[in-house]
């Protein structure tokens, strides 16, 4: 099983541009559908985009279209979400996970299906 450390995190401008990563321990890390979720204060943690294993399937929450984008490096057992243009409502926690897929093209959307939390990391962007 992986474990996962994301970094990135910080206060930025509304406007400004963020790029999160998350490193995944073990060797089996290209067998995992991965995720970013956040937590904003006094809310549920939602999802926020979603990779599949292979790499060649991605899905967002319509907030963040066009706006964040998801991708991993897979020989280096990490996955990335580039924040640009970003508005005070994306200030929360930010946490990715991973869960273990045996479809390379398969993407999750809910919390239940991921296997694995990073602690996360905070992103505050300013008004």
């Amino acid at each position: 099983q992986v474990q996962l450390v994301e970094s990135g995190g910080g206060l930025v401008q509304a406007g400004g541009s963020l790029r999160l990563s998350c490193a995944a321990s073990g060797r089996t890390f290209s067998s995992y559908a991965m995720g970013w979720f956040r937590q904003a204060p006094g809310k549920e943690r939602e999802f926020v985009a979603t990779i599949s294993s292979g790499g060649g399937s991605l899905y967002y929450t319509d907030s963040v279209k066009g706006r964040f984008t998801i991708s991993r490096d897979n020989p280096k057992n990490t996955v990335y979400l580039q924040m640009n243009s970003l508005k005070p409502e994306d200030t929360a926690v930010y946490y990715c996970a991973a869960g273990r897929s045996s479809r390379s093209f398969a993407v999750f959307l809910t919390q239940g299906e991921y296997d694995v939390w990073g602690p996360g990391t905070q992103v505050t962007v300013s008004s």
